[in-house]
């Protein structure tokens, strides 16, 4: 289920135009969406009709339907203004020229309660003495990280609070880490797109370099608050962070399970240090070469933990001094 009441739904087409010989339509409930491709060529085969990565639930000589929840086919979830939307594409891939493929888009737009803030609803995990969890990551106020943004409009070299955790309630004690963030301008990554690293290396604020940029203090092990400044980076543009988010056993931290930024109040002396105990800082020195574990098991095994990938945004950054 989801973790606010839903307001009313509208349906937006950004389609340029609909063919003259088909007709589609779309109920979009809370959680899920019922398309309805009714086809008026008879040389069309409905069959090779898809929703994202889904097959049609039902088709005939005439219709082809799909009723899909909201976290299969690859659905992609925007909040652009007082906005949450999901969208996808509805593909026919044909090789007859008398039936020509074609991608028509598919958008379902909700009203955004104000007290809202993104939820990372699927993949729920289970895994081997954790048993089932739940990632979540959000932008938060500014000020002190009590609650969900007001605004997704940062000042370039202000601070943007991040805030991602991983909810637990009969779990054994896990561990949230950020093992990879970089920003882009887009909500899916490309093998050709432009990004501006932030996490790297298993963990590496490497951001936090150049920058102000630091984890805050822990309160919770379930949870890790991240201070961004923001960057010229998509400056002006929509952008999009994209992250990997890992819950792991505390007792299990190695050099490429940790939590390290770059610290620059010691003194002249500038170094990297553990979030999570300085006392074992030296899990950091290779976040300037390469951070590889000794450990034969990972994570894959499911023997430590869980990961989960995420899209946050998307938010503008602005010069106020151009």
């Amino acid at each position: 289920m989801m973790a606010f009441s839903w307001q009313r739904a509208v349906f937006l087409s950004l389609a340029a135009a609909m063919l003259v010989y088909a007709d589609m339509k779309l109920d979009c409930g809370p959680d899920s969406v019922t398309v309805v491709w009714t086809e008026g060529r008879s040389q069309a085969d409905l069959s090779l009709f898809r929703l994202g990565s889904c097959f049609p639930t039902s088709f005939s000589a005439t219709q082809a339907v799909f009723r899909v929840d909201f976290n299969d086919c690859n659905f992609r979830r925007l909040v652009t203004g007082d906005y949450l939307m999901y969208s996808n594409d509805l593909t026919y891939g044909s090789s007859d020229s008398k039936s020509p493929s074609f991608t028509h888009p598919v958008v379902c737009a909700f009203a955004r309660p104000k007290d809202w803030y993104p939820m990372i609803y699927d993949p729920v995990f289970s895994t081997v003495g954790v048993g089932h969890l739940v990632f979540h990551i959000a932008l938060m106020n500014v000020d002190d990280f009590s609650g969900p943004a007001e605004s997704t409009t940062f000042a370039l070299g202000s601070f943007i609070p991040i805030m991602a955790s991983v909810s637990q309630k009969t779990h054994q004690p896990l561990l949230l880490l950020l093992e990879e963030c970089v920003a882009a301008t887009t909500p899916e990554l490309q093998p050709d797109s432009l990004v501006y690293p932030i996490i790297a290396n298993k963990g590496c604020l490497v951001d936090s370099r150049m920058s102000g940029s630091k984890f805050e203090p822990r309160q919770k092990s379930s949870e890790l608050k991240l201070s961004l400044q923001a960057f010229r980076f998509g400056l002006g543009q929509e952008v999009f962070i994209h992250c990997k988010l890992v819950a792991w056993d505390p007792n299990g931290l190695d050099r490429t399970k940790k939590a390290c930024y770059y610290v620059k109040e010691h003194g002249h002396e500038l170094s990297w240090e553990l979030l999570d105990n300085y006392a074992y800082s030296t899990l950091c020195d290779c976040c300037d070469s390469d951070c590889k574990s000794r450990r034969t098991r990972s994570i894959e095994s499911g023997t430590h933990g869980v990961s989960q990938k995420a899209v946050l945004g998307p938010l503008i950054i602005t010069d106020e001094t151009a």
